[in-house]
């Protein structure tokens, strides 16, 4: 059987801004969506794949903060290597894995390699994307999503052949609509991506020794979307799987709500001993971590996800909402469309709630976020707001960002 590894690219600490201000103390990929770490969810779903010998992280964090994290997926996930490859600075997409390569390509040799971005909630469709890929005689297979077309200019967007899923044209974030199938993030390509990659190093390099504007800086810096793929899909190397399944981008707070409400719902198929069984207060589908408190008589559901050591009081309801570790939500509280983080204290009958995120809906606070030790007074309403760390709300008050 062809050895089949994968790459997760993890970014950094300066990326994930949009996330703030619940990345301002966690970095992105270690950010709980639907209970685990954002970055666990495409791992366990790599970890399925027959063939798979090695799953890499490359970024730009220190090795200590995701150290922890690779330590307990190796013990989850013991059929595969995981490992961390740490970038010296921001290489980009691409600019990464070939910074990487030998260590990619080290034996066992993989003749497939899949690469997954870190800001996407999917179902991870890896097994039919291989099988397309093992079909046609191209460098690369994208997985291909379907989104409104109002809002496809704001992603990659592929024209493709209906009947052989060939890309005939690919442009990144174009000024105006092309297409309403788009880059979903996920690829698997074989090893000549390195030697695709080189080429576009070697014609980057030759532009910026004409061009004095291009920093030279910069001009190690690849990004796998505009510097590989384009070209690949003007010479016809790259097809796409377009996925029928959930997909959403992460890149704001509000979006991590929606993602883990779709991870809950799918973990009803793939993972149900994690959720809570339902019953008259429990409606499903709902997380608790095991060691968080909750009282009997609280209303949980549906759409939630409880952190550790989180104490749930009489009488509080909690609905489409994250609550991260060590918060404590008094009696009768309610949080809804939110985002409570670690160590919070929401007083009694105080409610913070929201509305669902809408997609595209980008510059309107939707889903009120808490940052980290924020402590909302008895009888206090938060609505739609995001609230920095460290701060107590005594007056209520909505659609702001509170400093």
């Amino acid at each position: 059987m062809p050895v089949t590894k994968a790459v997760i690219l993890v970014g950094g600490p300066s990326k994930g801004t949009r996330m703030r201000p619940l990345t301002l103390d966690c970095a992105k990929p270690l950010l709980p969506i639907a209970g685990k770490p954002m970055v666990w969810h495409p791992l366990a779903a790599l970890a399925k794949l027959e063939g798979l010998t090695e799953v890499i992280l490359i970024g730009f964090y220190e090795d200590h903060v995701l150290a922890p994290f690779i330590r307990d997926s190796q013990r989850e996930f013991p059929n595969i290597r995981i490992s961390y490859l740490r970038e010296y600075k921001s290489l980009g997409t691409a600019g990464g894995l070939y910074h990487f390569r030998d260590s990619i390509l080290r034996a066992p040799a993989p003749q497939n390699i899949i690469i997954c971005n870190i800001d996407i909630c999917a179902s991870f469709p890896f097994g039919e994307m291989m099988e397309l890929h093992g079909k046609h005689r191209g460098v690369g297979t994208i997985l291909g999503v379907k989104v409104k077309r109002d809002t496809a200019t704001k992603y990659g967007c592929i024209v493709s052949d209906p009947a052989t899923g060939q890309v005939l044209h690919y442009v990144e974030k174009p000024e105006s609509f092309i297409s309403d199938m788009v880059n979903g993030g996920v690829y698997i390509f074989d090893k000549s991506l390195f030697d695709e990659i080189k080429q576009a190093t070697d014609d980057k390099a030759a532009r910026a020794a004409e061009d004095p504007l291009i920093s030279a800086d910069n001009a190690d810096r690849l990004q796998l979307e505009q510097d590989v793929i384009v070209p690949l899909a003007a010479a016809k190397k790259m097809y796409v799987y377009e996925t029928k399944d959930f997909w959403r981008q992460i890149k704001s707070a509000a979006s991590a709500v929606t993602a883990s409400s779709l991870y809950l719902a799918r973990f009803q198929k793939t993972h149900p001993d994690l959720l809570i069984k339902p019953s008259a207060q429990i409606l499903p589908p709902v997380y608790i971590d095991p060691s968080a408190s909750i009282s009997s008589s609280a209303k949980i559901g549906p759409n939630v996800a409880i952190g550790p050591h989180v104490v749930v009081g009489p009488g509080v309801r909690v609905k489409d909402a994250i609550v991260l570790e060590g918060s404590t939500l008094l009696d009768h509280a309610a949080v809804l469309d939110s985002i409570v983080g670690a160590n919070c204290r929401v007083g009694k009958w105080a409610r913070v709630d929201g509305e669902p995120e809408k997609e595209g809906d980008g510059k309107k606070i939707t889903v009120s976020v808490l940052a980290s030790e924020v402590y909302v007074d008895s009888e206090t309403h938060v609505r739609s707001c995001i609230v920095l760390p460290n701060k107590e709300l005594s007056r209520s008050a909505a659609n702001q960002v509170l400093l």
